[in-house]
């Protein structure tokens, strides 16, 4: 009798273990769960070390900041509901939500995310500015006054940050996820752990990181934000691979075992898209596609400081020889057949398409070889005769368009030696002054033409700063800083022109093309939309399930 009670006792048990297990199966069946392949992989969930679009993307599901850019670019509220901002452009007054919390953590009491304060603020600025932080987007808050109480929580729901001077970009700044808030229960408690145990008051929560491996985001039940009614996010999780071979990842994209891709890369462009960048035929009822004008420009930088090659020539024939190189070939040509008309050729300047008032009145450089040969003539070197040979440093990614820039230059006898480096090596050298001549590209940190034009400012020389080229001009410096203080208005516009119109005569860059944002997705793929700022934005996106569509 006992082995008879014994054996239905086990028999039930076991039921009820499979029921549980039929329940679980199913309720994980019906969550939506968002997937995507991170090539370059993640180095840190610190919002202080998002310097890297790897690391923004993670860090932008994690965490908010005060306020944040809507599609069009133009700062809106996000944790600030409202701010002012005082006459003479010192002070700035934010007040705060009252219904942000942070994600629950055992370090908090009862283990629930407590409520988001103004303190929480001054302690996550703060601790940007902290040298032991040795945060890379500390520069972010170089205009905040230099006293104790630049950064100040008049109470619990106010905030008044301090500047030293009137910094029109400031708003935009503060956009950026290394002003994001943390806590500092946590941050203090795990130090530079923190950075694989983020807790922040974002759309998605941190669940697992395998590093290298995988990386697993939870939905945030209680997050702040709604849409169309509808408290976000609408995913229930999101999934971070690593594979490191962007073809495999591009065919696991294919087999549909990720929803979404990013960019353009040579080993699938053209199975992917087109010539005239267009989806392939038998891929446009499987997949979307979002191209939209990037704030990145691709460019040829030269080392004004470097005195070997053309280097040692007169200013006057290194002007000319680099306007030469400027018009010795064909960018429309180069976009059409290298990159599959992802971008536009860069005939108006530095500044990028995507940037909000793109000036179309900027005249830069198009293809003109005629104009080319003059100038080589009047700096001396008719037909590139006796012209110094200019080498070239690129990383592999960038060696076809390398490549076809030295053949169409060639044939105005201007010899070029292409060199590839490995990425790390190559941003090495022009990081610290030791390349002639480079390729880089400018992202912009945010949607503001001081950024771009910050690359020639002389205060900003490299490796302190992002002017690569040494580039220095009086007239240029006095128009930046003036640009800083002024009104956003027509006469800032003609300042950022005549910037430009500097860059161009005294040509310390080639401008090769403004990039694309592009973004593939599945068709059962909701609410994702490109910015020009090249951003992941999960929180309105939805996934419809199989068994949805059908």
């Amino acid at each position: 009798m006992k082995q008879f009670y014994k054996h239905n006792i086990f028999l039930f048990t076991l039921g009820l273990m499979l029921l549980s297990s039929c329940k679980e199966q199913k309720a994980n069946r019906n969550k939506t769960v968002f997937k995507y392949n991170e090539a370059a992989g993640i180095t840190s969930l610190d919002p202080a070390f998002s310097n890297r679009t790897e690391n923004i993307w993670a860090v932008n599901q994690i965490f908010n900041g005060l306020v944040q850019l809507n599609d069009t670019l133009a700062v809106v509220p996000c944790i600030a509901k409202k701010w002012e901002i005082s006459d003479d452009g010192l002070n700035y007054t934010f007040h705060l939500r009252n219904d942000v919390y942070f994600h629950n953590h055992y370090l908090f009491k009862n283990g629930k995310g407590r409520k988001v304060l103004a303190s929480d603020f001054v302690y996550s600025f703060n601790r940007l500015l902290d040298p032991a932080i040795a945060s890379p987007g500390v520069w972010v808050l170089n205009a905040v006054a230099q006293n104790d109480d630049a950064i100040l929580a008049v109470n619990d729901s106010t905030l008044k940050i301090t500047l030293s001077k009137p910094y029109r970009p400031f708003l935009n700044l503060l956009s950026m996820p290394y002003c994001s808030v943390v806590p500092n229960e946590i941050a203090n408690h795990f130090k530079k752990d923190f950075r694989s145990n983020p807790i922040g008051t974002g759309p998605f929560v941190f669940k697992f990181w395998a590093e290298g491996e995988k990386m697993v985001l939870l939905k945030n039940q209680n997050y702040f934000e709604f849409f169309e009614g509808k408290r976000m996010p609408f995913l229930d999780a999101v999934n971070i691979s690593f594979l490191k071979d962007r073809q495999t990842s591009f065919l696991e994209f294919v087999k549909g075992n990720f929803d979404f891709m990013s960019g353009i890369d040579g080993s699938y462009k053209d199975e992917l898209l087109t010539r005239t960048g267009a989806l392939q035929k038998k891929y446009v009822s499987k997949v979307n596609m979002s191209k939209i004008p990037f704030l990145k420009t691709d460019y040829l930088g030269f080392n004004l400081d470097y005195t070997e090659g053309i280097g040692a020539l007169t200013n006057e024939s290194k002007i000319k020889i680099r306007n030469a190189i400027n018009y010795g070939f064909d960018r429309k040509k180069m976009v059409l057949y290298l990159r599959n008309n992802i971008g536009v050729a860069a005939l108006n300047g530095f500044v990028p398409k995507g940037m909000p008032r793109f000036d179309t009145t900027v005249v830069g450089y198009n293809y003109q070889p005629e104009k080319a040969k003059q100038l080589l003539k009047e700096a001396g070197f008719a037909d590139g005769k006796n012209l110094p040979e200019i080498q070239l440093i690129t990383t592999a990614v960038y060696l076809d368009v390398c490549e076809y820039i030295q053949s169409e230059l060639s044939q105005l006898g201007i010899k070029i030696k292409v060199e590839v480096l490995l990425p790390a090596v190559n941003s090495e050298l022009i990081a610290n002054n030791k390349a002639a001549f480079f390729r880089k590209s400018w992202v912009a940190d945010y949607a503001d033409k001081e950024n771009y034009m910050s690359v020639f400012y002389s205060k900003n020389f490299s490796p302190n700063g992002p002017n690569y080229t040494h580039f220095k001009n009086d007239e240029f410096d006095k128009l930046y800083e003036a640009s800083l203080t002024m009104i956003a208005n027509e006469e800032l516009q003609i300042n950022f022109k005549r910037m430009e119109e500097i860059i161009i005569a005294e040509a310390p860059v080639v401008p090769l093309y403004y990039d694309d944002a592009v973004f593939f997705y599945h068709k059962n793929i909701k609410g994702l939309k490109g910015n020009p700022l090249n951003l992941l934005q999960l929180k309105s996106v939805s996934k419809i399930k199989a068994n949805e569509s059908n």
